[in-house]
């Protein structure tokens, strides 16, 4: 298989101003890598959405394709556990950030963070996932690892409209949890049941819990938010339950004491999913493609769409309006 002298992708540039949008590039355009990559699908994360639309300062270049996504086959690759055809994915590791990302029809990856497609998975589903999908199965994964079980009780999903929180409930339900919702969709409430969440609470649930200790609802908790959603719920999480971090749609502040975590050993955990250790990637897309796969990927993907649809996916998210996950499909 061979790469044609030209493709499409779609660009950003920060010098000078923002600018994005698709333009022609050749192979030579696109940072060196030792795996070649014909893209088959990427996807549209919030990431994505401030680096397209120069609101949020993503790129640490002036010039990169975007998208933090991709899977698609192998063209050609000088790493010998990667051979022509060979199924793949890549997300974060440092995709539209300090490196060319997915948006592109012909990607060049690092061997180190390409990763071999899992069985039980297709290039679709693993793109429906995406970011969204492996930020939501680390979150699960690091709070097992720090003790967290079922017989705990409910954990509990903010901004579960969103990607990551529906994909939240689907996998918190695969594993075994009690998957709560809150939401401040209420029209939505249906869906959020209909893919795993037993209960569905709206938004200003948390606005009352403004003590430094409230009572105990809740045994843990994956967050999208942020302020002031993050610092209401260290106060309402049983003992030894965790709180994982991994969104700010609300905001980057937090306002809180230590009461939860020395009184009644409340742990927050940092979810950091675009520098994740390999070791630790690897073990989430093996459970994302088996016990933990979400049963309604096809339900969660509520939009397809091209390189040139791009510009108007990201506005309606920056604005709150996204409603479950968006693919691009080459």
């Amino acid at each position: 298989m061979t790469v044609p002298a030209t493709f499409q992708g779609f660009r950003i540039h920060t010098d000078g101003g923002h600018r994005a949008g698709v333009e022609t590039l050749a192979l030579d355009d696109l940072m060196p890598g030792e795996v070649v990559v014909k893209a088959a699908y990427s996807s549209v994360n919030f990431k994505d959405a401030l680096a397209g639309t120069g609101q949020g300062k993503i790129l640490r270049k002036p010039t990169l394709v975007g998208g933090i996504d991709v899977a698609g086959h192998v063209v050609a690759s000088s790493d010998p556990r990667f051979k022509e055809g060979d199924a793949v994915l890549c997300t974060g590791s440092g995709l539209s950030e300090t490196r060319d990302g997915g948006y592109s029809q012909y990607v060049r990856l690092q061997a180190e963070w390409t990763i071999a497609l899992p069985a039980g998975l297709s290039l679709r589903e693993a793109m429906v996932l995406g970011t969204a999908g492996f930020t939501a199965g680390l979150s699960l994964l690091r709070m097992e690892q720090n003790g967290q079980s079922p017989d705990m009780g409910p954990v509990v999903v903010t901004g579960a409209t969103g990607g990551v929180g529906m994909l939240a409930l689907d996998i918190l339900t695969r594993a075994g949890y009690q998957a709560h919702a809150i939401s401040g969709k209420a029209e939505h409430a249906g869906f959020l049941r209909g893919i795993g969440a037993m209960e569905v609470f709206p938004r200003d649930t948390l606005d009352s819990a403004l003590r430094p200790l409230e009572n105990a609802r809740w045994a843990g908790a994956i967050d999208n938010v942020g302020d002031p959603a993050l610092a209401a719920l260290t106060r309402v999480i049983q003992p030894y339950g965790n709180i994982a971090s991994c969104g700010l749609a609300g905001g980057p502040g937090l306002s809180t004491t230590v009461m939860p975590f020395i009184i009644r050993g409340v742990s927050l955990l940092g979810i950091a999913s675009a520098g994740t250790a390999r070791g630790q990637r690897d073990q989430v897309w093996e459970r994302l493609a088996g016990p933990w796969k979400p049963a309604h990927l096809d339900a969660i993907c509520t939009r397809e769409t091209s390189l040139e649809g791009l510009p108007d996916v990201f506005p309606a998210m920056m604005a709150g309006q996204s409603f479950g996950r968006t693919v691009v499909r080459f």
